[in-house]
């Protein structure tokens, strides 16, 4: 009877640990998707700062132009 004790419990055991494996992976993989999307959110962060900046630099350079054609009072 302990014998037979001893086996179910191993048995379980053996079942755990190939399901904590089986976690580990999958939190692995997890990981790695996770960090490619903040990647791409941090490269589209820095793609909406430079397109601000082309957006500033022709705003000014509108406004130039308007005050060079007098279409704006200065």
């Amino acid at each position: 009877m302990t014998d037979n004790v001893e086996n179910i419990i191993l048995e379980h055991l053996r079942a755990i640990r190939s399901d904590v494996g089986n976690i580990r992976a999958d939190v692995a993989e997890i990981k790695l998707r996770l960090g490619s999307i903040e990647m791409s959110v941090g490269n589209i962060h820095t793609d909406i700062a430079i397109l601000h900046g082309r957006a500033d630099r022709l705003d000014a350079r509108i406004e130039r132009i308007e005050k060079r054609l007098e279409l704006v009072s200065a």
